[in-house]
């Protein structure tokens, strides 16, 4: 029996397999609503085979942005935006979840559109970027403003309108994003945090926000749903954030009632020498995988192949695995891998001639 298409239980779903489509960000909205790309993009991947799609990364506030062409949960307009989307993409999803992963850039932005360049803006030419600490993300990058008190309680306050109107919209999981260098990243980091209050210095304070956070999300995601957090192991830097602490990190997590973490690294700092192989970050799952009793732990990093998959499951260094480009590359991947491993899964009729069992030019296309 394969064991990437058992069943999980994540929080209070039931997810009929352990694949789910990473968040990937589209840079297709317009005033940070939902677009008819997002429907298309949606309605695709929830035909993929896997039983969690993750919606991009969603910004709480207008200048939590890393561009203009990122998603919102600022306003109510904007939360219709995303049922309307969710509505369409369902009629194609069958037995299938989305969820939904909310963040602010912090100092990653503003930014160009990446086709358009992806170069720093400057405050005169859009918003200005807050940070933890005045400190730019690289040579040439505005310094941004360091956030006082009072922006932090905002933020908070908007995490929590935004994970509001994410559950109106029909979402089932909810995923703070405290990795990849953004704002939350920047205050768990000695390397982005020189603060001197309660927000910075010891680890313990670093902690703080990200926490404080979870704990207001946990109190008003219902336990029929599901909270995680896409965490980091490593900064790739000798003096950032160590495997150690993402272990402590993760127990931290645990304790709030947070449901699984996502396992990730990098993204911090530009130059980091991070070390890119097949499943480069299958360990870190696996290291947090030994510190947490009651959280799933979800692993992502070039999985790209069925067995690959297959074994990182079977093995327990993961309970769930996440992939993007895979899901770019081939839309039917879940399917696709099912063939692989020998399992049946239901397709929609409507595209059930094309399984190998009944279409002879499968055997051309994936010999």
């Amino acid at each position: 029996m394969s064991q990437l298409f058992s069943p999980l239980q994540l929080g209070g779903l039931t997810l009929s397999n352990r694949i789910a489509v990473s968040p990937m960000c589209q840079y297709s909205a317009q005033d940070g609503l939902f677009s008819t790309w997002h429907l298309q993009h949606l309605s695709s991947l929830a035909m993929s085979g896997a039983a969690l799609v993750m919606i991009e990364a969603t910004n709480v506030s207008a200048d939590g942005r890393i561009c203009e062409g990122c998603t919102g949960l600022w306003s109510d307009e904007h939360g219709r935006s995303l049922a309307d989307v969710l509505t369409g993409a369902r009629k194609a999803a069958g037995n299938i979840s989305f969820g939904i992963q909310i963040g602010h850039a912090g100092r990653k932005g503003p930014t160009q559109i990446p086709w358009q360049g992806g170069k720093p803006l400057t405050p005169d030419q859009a918003w200005t970027a807050v940070a933890p600490s005045p400190i730019p993300l690289a040579e040439g990058w505005p310094t941004p403003k360091e956030m006082t008190l009072a922006d932090i309680a905002q933020f908070k306050r908007d995490c929590v309108d935004a994970t509001r109107r994410a559950l109106a919209a029909g979402v089932q999981v909810i995923e703070l994003h405290a990795a990849h260098g953004y704002l939350i990243h920047q205050f768990m980091s000695p390397l982005t945090n020189y603060r001197s209050d309660q927000y910075g210095g010891s680890r313990e304070n670093r902690m703080r926000l990200p926490l404080e956070v979870i704990a207001e999300l946990r109190a008003i995601v219902p336990r029929t749903h599901a909270l995680g957090a896409r965490i980091t192991a490593t900064d790739w830097m000798p003096d950032g954030i160590q495997e150690a602490d993402c272990a402590v990190f993760a127990r931290e997590l645990e304790a709030l009632g947070t449901d699984y973490v996502c396992v990730t690294s990098g993204g911090l700092i530009l130059t980091a020498p991070i070390k890119i192989a097949p499943g480069y970050q299958v360990a870190f799952a696996a290291a947090v995988k030994k510190v947490v009793t009651k959280m799933a732990v979800r692993c992502v990093g070039l999985i790209a192949e069925p067995l690959q998959a297959e074994q990182v499951i079977g093995s327990g260094q993961a309970d769930q695995i996440a992939m993007a480009r895979a899901f770019l590359d081939d839309p039917r991947w879940g399917w696709h891998a099912a063939e692989k491993l020998g399992v049946k899964i239901d397709l929609p009729p409507q595209y059930a001639r094309a399984h190998h069992s009944l279409w002879p030019g499968a055997k051309l296309v994936r010999p």
